[in-house]
């Protein structure tokens, strides 16, 4: 008897139980798959935070860069000052604006 269940119940796990807990967790995953509005608020703040915190270090780098002339600036640094005012937090804040204008 034992030889006759342990093979049915070995089939049914893996055609019926594995297969149901893989779909379950994928329309899981489908209706989770958005941001809240909590979450938009924290990446927002986030952005806001890592934009000051940028230029506070631009700042830095350009005042002991004026005091001490050995000092080499970041590459970074050096392809923002190329492109001018053309930097990655520019793009992500003209698309923040329509937002802030809503609230």
């Amino acid at each position: 008897m034992e030889d006759v269940l342990v093979p049915i119940m070995i089939c049914g796990f893996l055609f019926i139980g594995l297969p149901w807990v893989v779909f379950h967790y994928i329309t899981q995953w489908k209706k989770n798959g958005s941001l809240t509005i909590e979450d938009e608020n924290l990446l927002d703040e986030l952005h806001d935070l890592a934009r000051r915190l940028d230029d506070r270090m631009a700042t830095i780098e350009r005042i002991v860069a004026a005091d001490d002339p050995t000092f080499r600036r970041p590459e970074t640094e050096r392809l923002r000052d190329e492109r001018d005012d053309d930097h990655v937090f520019d793009h992500i804040s003209e698309r923040q604006r329509p937002r802030e204008r809503r609230r």
